[in-house]
């Protein structure tokens, strides 16, 4: 089932809770198409969090789940979820995400560890939790401010701010 990771972990790193004010649809389309439109996207780390590392770039690459594994949200991945969601919105969106870093020195880019992070939203009426599981990697970008960074995000597709933190465990 699209959306959906089998194996999610049952203990995580990080649950938040949001205020939703838009429907869930819409909350979805436009998670959806923003992770897209993130991978392979660069940043620097200070876009992201307090650098841990000097002259550092960030890049992420978001895949959606599909059961047992999690494909690369592409142009043909992002339409196939549109097309479910128009239909009906997921209850649960599964996400995989990997952050990679590179380090600049003299012009030249050397790649360091990597963040491996399992992501869920969990979609209510007027709601939304999202639980982060760190998979691996030496969190130069903590659960806290992944949630953060895509919360963020998102409420930048929106006129005014839709999703409003509420408590975070």
């Amino acid at each position: 089932m699209l959306g959906f990771y089998e194996s999610f972990p049952k203990n995580v790193h990080k649950i938040a809770h949001f205020k939703v004010s838009a429907s869930k649809k819409r909350l979805q389309r436009v998670l959806t198409q923003m992770l897209h439109k993130l991978n392979n996207e660069t940043f620097s780390l200070e876009d992201v969090t307090h650098p841990s590392v000097p002259q550092c770039t960030v890049v992420f690459e978001f895949g959606i789940a599909d059961e047992v594994n999690f494909n690369y949200l592409d142009e043909k991945e992002t339409d196939k979820a549109l097309k479910v969601i128009n239909k009906k919105p997921f209850k649960i969106m599964d996400f995989f995400c990997a952050i990679r870093y590179y380090k600049t020195e003299n012009r030249k880019k050397t790649p360091l560890k990597f963040d491996y992070y399992m992501l869920r939203f969990m979609f209510n009426k007027k709601s939304t939790e999202i639980q982060v599981f760190h998979e691996r990697g030496p969190r130069h970008v903590s659960p806290e401010e992944i949630v953060n960074f895509v919360a963020n995000k998102t409420n930048e597709k929106f006129s005014r701010k839709i999703l409003k933190a509420v408590t975070a465990s």
